[in-house]
């Protein structure tokens, strides 16, 4: 991410890019609210169907920051994503970030899976996973797929302890992993039944960004 005057909102923008949906069988629907410093700024929803073999994922966020009543920073994100189990095997990511517009494309390739940028094409090998918080399968990962730059980016991943988080109206008790890359580490809530209740990130500026589920 290019810091500039605006760079804690792009880091805002980067976590809505990688946010993947929860796992499921049948069709379903998660839909978070976005804070940041506890301030309301958005939603980001996913849908996601089919089998574990054949899922279709869709994840839709959009985010305006006001300032003084004048919107000062505009985020618009859709990806649509295919998995085959826990590998990726297609993405069509386009992303509106504050009047820049990218788009990340990605298909399997042999045995693996070809990412396609405004930079150009690159080839991963191998079983290739995005940020999917959803999927217990991230916590053993050492490299994710960012889908807003398309870039893999190099992660560590850890059990962090547990708390209480404000979930669709009331306090209930989350698991926190940690993941932590080339930016700020990003904090993923889970409950005791492994249903992704939210996540929490400091941007830059050291304020705060969150997801609840609502």
């Amino acid at each position: 991410m290019t810091p500039g005057r605006h760079g804690w909102l792009r880091r805002a923008a980067v976590l809505a890019a990688c946010a993947a949906a929860p796992l499921a069988v049948h069709a379903n629907e998660w839909n978070f609210s976005v804070f940041l410093d506890e301030k309301p700024i958005g939603e980001h929803r996913f849908s996601v169907a089919g089998p574990a073999d054949a899922r279709k994922v869709v994840s839709e966020a959009a985010f305006s920051v006001k300032l003084l009543g004048l919107t000062v920073y505009r985020y618009r994100h859709r990806a649509v994503e295919s998995w085959r189990g826990d590998c990726l095997a297609g993405l069509d990511a386009t992303t509106d970030d504050d009047g820049k517009a990218s788009r990340v494309r990605a298909e399997a390739e042999g045995d693996g899976l070809a990412v396609v940028t405004d930079a150009g094409t690159q080839a991963l090998k191998g079983c290739v996973m995005s940020f999917a918080y959803w999927n217990p399968a991230i916590q053993r990962q050492a490299r994710l797929l960012n889908a807003q730059t398309g870039r893999s980016e190099n992660v560590q991943v850890r059990a962090s302890g547990g708390g209480m988080l404000d979930v669709r109206g009331r306090r209930v008790s989350g698991t926190r992993w940690r993941i932590e890359g080339p930016a700020q580490p990003i904090d993923v809530w889970y409950s005791a039944e492994g249903e992704w209740l939210g996540l929490d990130s400091t941007v830059d500026g050291g304020r705060k960004l969150s997801y609840r589920l609502k």
